[in-house]
């Protein structure tokens, strides 16, 4: 079925396309992120702290409330708040920075996004608005007084919400056509008195004026002609025009005929740096001057004059009944058009409201019940509010701005020093609206499934993105995140880009063979710069597992030492069979592909080999007692110290595992006689090679782990003892809870399973890979034991749990654990979802969705960022694929 918001994707396949050209693109968070460091020791948290962001000016991007911007972000539409108490206008979300958090970075709002379509034809979000004055001083305090044995102190712990003393406001876009956006905000007051509330949504230039950079400037000013000029619905209407060099003419229009502020957004240098340091030219009306106006009753802050870069249209309601709402409403066209006379506000909602539901309706399958059908839609509504402008050009930001001071010498030896072909100005998935507001490329390869059920367009360019030459190293390394592009991530992208592929139909095949171009320059990177002995076992460092080990991977061993890391060999192990997938796939209309497929296939037999035989001192990383794969640490001598730890690095083999289709005998001659020729001069490859027979089939599996080891791990797997979770597959085993404790060289090493918030202080303590569960690696594990389970694995079956008597085909027990990921979201009997976390209340008021970073590895309860509606979006691909894709 072809729906309306069908229609609008089959026009929007540019990523400038017009219906592309709006969205909700402004971050939840611009003050401490790294593009607005400027300092000398690398400290983004205390360049631009939050208590500045209302005073200094960004310079890479912009940050708000529901923030609305065109794909260039010159021009942004947000939501401001006041509550007659705050001592500060309520424009951006609040958090503590990694160092006061007792656990890391974290947010103290509360938020969800409610709908979202892919072009953003129409999208709600909904924040919680505390009635009294919001404790900012109260959460630094206490939580700097917490450990990381505590809870973290959260927004309901201080009691301003009580009795439910707040204002739900929701704010719905809905596009009358790609240039004119109707912009609805509604506050509705739960507590049980009367309450004030002010409503200022701001419209805001993006300040590009200031950097030396060139000297035109736009401007907001009052449309002179008055009220009811260019009205929607009849008098009372308040218009401002946006005017921009490059972005043209914008009209908004606001009913109800609100106060109008103008200032500049310019930084506030006298409060920042003092009174001496401002130029005799600068504008008297800075950045936070609205916020003057209104919090503190500076009746001059704002400019007499209405125009300015920076304005809010103000509402003020001096009293909102219990149980009452009030509604303020927008209208937003650009270049310099009028809204159809024939689509009145009303109309735009209802319609676009409706187109919505038509278009879940066809993404959902066929008896989605009305819980999966809900959480599937929360979370892709997740996935679109977290794209985000992503603005960075290395260089210029290592150089300094021309009208700024020269940046200190250390920074220039610092940090992203080595990416200085770097220079993005895209929209991008971001793992978290707040605690992570900058790509992460093996992130963004998980949201990425997720967003091909809805927009595979978007899903294929940004994994083609994170690979094009102003993002990818010159060296085939690809970005792994703004704190340390040099850090390495899990090589997934192959894994992605075949999944986008089949969900999207297995059709497009320049995506595939462009995808595989560039893995083609990524796979020598690691081969090179991973296997230091070039024995095809892999070290990779930290792999997005931060405190899995014993030690931080990531730091440099003393010695000589190394670290042979199953992990990281797991994961080549699959890039090799998915890069020899796609190869295959391609070879059937270009024979020259089948020669790349024989490549891949050479190089993952070797890996396989390497796995039970790593050269001369004939280690492995497999432990025949322990049966499970371990991290080896090789000492200068040559010794192997197995590291006696049962962790999702020993779980991951299981995911170097791909059918051989039966087609590839006859269509890729160069491949199969390869093989066979390959394997009967060197038998011992053959191990990696599974034939089974099922129901009068021949089955070809190839597989990094042979079938007693596959059992074995399997069985660890599926024992609630150890990684089987009532809600998922755990990332520590459970059987560790009393701790593991070893003497390396003499030094003691110990790590203890912990179901919850990290007890470690690697990474900065805000993640914990030593026991919750995490949704990428499920879904890597999951989608193995299907391919296994239709392989290798068809007919056969398995204790489910371990030591239950209850035995399963492969595949249901995939099924299962899929199924147990989707459980945390489900309400359970007392009417409350697992992931919940701890600190939100109960009632309908907080019957929300909620996609954590992780989930409590025991009770399922949602941990680390609160957001994380990118790769925990994966729930949406679970329930929309609920056998998986076609292993094509």
């Amino acid at each position: 079925m072809t729906t309306a918001e069908h229609e609008r994707l089959a026009d929007s396949d540019d990523a400038h396309a017009a219906w592309r050209r709006w969205g909700p693109y402004v971050s939840a968070r611009q003050w401490g992120t790294v593009r607005e460091d400027y300092s000398a020791d690398g400290n983004a948290w205390d360049y631009l702290p939050f208590d500045h962001s209302h005073l200094r000016t960004y310079r890479w991007g912009e940050d708000g409330l529901a923030g609305l911007c065109d794909v260039d972000g010159h021009l942004n539409l947000g939501l401001a708040l006041w509550n007659g108490r705050d001592d500060r206008l309520k424009e951006r979300l609040f958090g503590l920075t990694n160092p006061q958090g007792n656990h890391g970075e974290d947010v103290k709002e509360y938020w969800w996004a409610i709908e979202g379509t892919p072009t953003h034809s129409y999208a709600s979000w909904l924040y919680r608005y505390p009635q009294a004055a919001y404790p900012y001083e109260e959460l630094v305090r206490v939580n700097g007084e917490r450990g990381v044995d505590d809870d973290e102190y959260e927004l309901t712990d201080t009691g301003v919400l009580d009795e439910d003393r707040f204002f739900d406001v929701r704010v719905t876009h809905a596009k009358g056509s790609p240039s004119d956006i109707c912009l609805e905000i509604t506050a509705t007051n739960h507590g049980p008195e009367a309450a004030p509330l002010h409503l200022l949504p701001h419209l805001w230039f993006r300040n590009t004026w200031s950097w030396g950079l060139g000297d035109r400037r736009p401007v907001l000013e009052l449309d002179e002609g008055g009220p009811g000029h260019g009205g929607v619905d009849g008098d009372g209407t308040v218009t401002v025009r946006a005017q921009h060099p490059e972005l043209g003419l914008v009209e908004v229009r606001a009913e109800g005929s609100p106060r109008t502020l103008f200032c500049e957004n310019e930084t506030n240098i006298a409060a920042i740096f003092g009174a001496d340091a401002v130029p005799a030219d600068h504008t008297p009306y800075p950045k936070d001057s609205i916020d003057r106006a209104v919090v503190h009753g500076q009746a001059d802050a704002c400019n007499p004059r209405q125009r300015g870069t920076k304005m809010a249209f103000w509402w003020s309601f001096e009293e909102v009944a219990p149980g009452e709402s009030v509604t303020v409403r927008l209208r937003m066209t650009d270049v310099g058009g009028r809204p159809d006379p024939e689509s009145t506000f009303d109309q735009v909602l209802e319609r676009r409201r409706a187109e919505c539901d038509e278009f879940y309706g066809t993404v959902l399958p066929a008896g989605t019940s009305e819980e999966d059908a809900l959480v599937a839609r929360r979370a892709f509504a997740g996935l679109q509010w977290g794209k985000q402008l992503y603005l960075y050009d290395v260089p210029r930001w290592l150089e300094g701005d021309p009208a700024m001071p020269p940046p200190p010498p250390e920074r220039r030896e610092g940090r992203n020093q080595h990416w200085q072909h770097v220079n993005l100005a895209e929209v991008i998935s971001m793992p978290d609206e707040w605690e992570y507001p900058w790509f992460a490329t093996w992130d963004l390869a998980f949201h990425c499934v997720a967003f091909a059920h809805v927009d595979p367009f978007f899903a294929k360019w940004q994994l083609l993105l994170m690979c094009r030459e102003w993002a990818m190293h010159p060296n085939g390394q690809l970005a792994a995140y703004e704190w340390n592009f040099s850090d390495v991530n899990p090589p997934v992208h192959p894994w992605a880009a075949w999944q986008v592929y089949a969900i999207d139909g297995a059709r497009d095949r320049d995506f595939l063979q462009r995808v595989v171009l560039k893995m083609l320059l990524n796979f020598p990177w690691w081969v090179n710069r991973k296997d230091t002995e070039g024995s095809n076992i892999f070290e990779g460092g930290f792999l997005g597992m931060d405190n899995v080990g014993l030690f931080d991977r990531s730091e440099e061993l003393p010695d000589g030492q190394r670290l042979e890391q199953a992990d990281a060999t797991a994961w080549m192990g699959m890039f090799c069979l998915k890069m020899l997938r796609m190869s295959m796939e391609l070879a059937r209309e270009d024979p020259a592909w089948d020669e790349v497929a024989t490549k891949f296939l050479v190089h993952f037999l070797a890996i396989s080999e390497a796995m039970e035989d790593m050269g001369t001192g004939h280690s492995t990383l497999w432990d025949p007692e322990d049966e499970f794969f371990h991290d080896l640490l090789i000492d200068e001598e040559g010794t192997a110290h197995r590291l006696p730890v049962r962790s999702m690095v020993g779980l991951l083999p299981l995911t170097g595992v791909s059918l051989v289709p039966n087609w590839a005998a006859q269509e890729l001659p160069d491949l199969t006689d390869f093989f066979d020729g390959w394997t009967r001069r060197r038998p011992g490859l053959a191990d990696a090679l599974l034939h089974t027979n099922h129901r009068g089939y021949s089955l070809r599996t190839l597989s990094m782990v042979d079938r007693r080891q596959w059992t074995a791990v399997v069985r660890r797997l599926l024992d609630e003892d150890e990684f089987l979770a009532p809600h998922g597959i755990r990332s520590l085993s459970a059987a560790h809870r009393d701790g593991v404790h070893i003497n390396l060289h003499g030094k003691d090493l110990s790590l203890t399973y912990v179901p919850g918030e990290s007890d470690s202080g690697m990474f900065g303590g805000n993640s914990n890979w030593r026991g919750p569960i995490w949704m990428p690696v499920n879904a890597l594990i999951v989608d193995a034991l299907r391919t296994y389970g239709r392989s290798a694995g068809a007919g056969h079956v398995v204790e489910m749990p371990t030591g239950s008597g209850r035995w399963l085909p492969i595949t249901e027990v995939a099924d299962e654990i899929e199924d147990r990921l989707i459980s945390l979201f489900r309400r359970g009997p007392d009417g409350r979802r697992p992931s919940t976390p701890r600190d939100h209340g109960t009632g309908p008021l907080w019957d929300h969705p909620t996609f954590s970073e992780y989930f409590h590895g025991d009770s399922g309860a949602g941990l680390g960022a609160t957001h994380q509606t990118g790769w925990t979006a994966l729930v949406a691909h679970f329930i929309c694929a609920p056998d998986g894709i076609p292993n094509r």
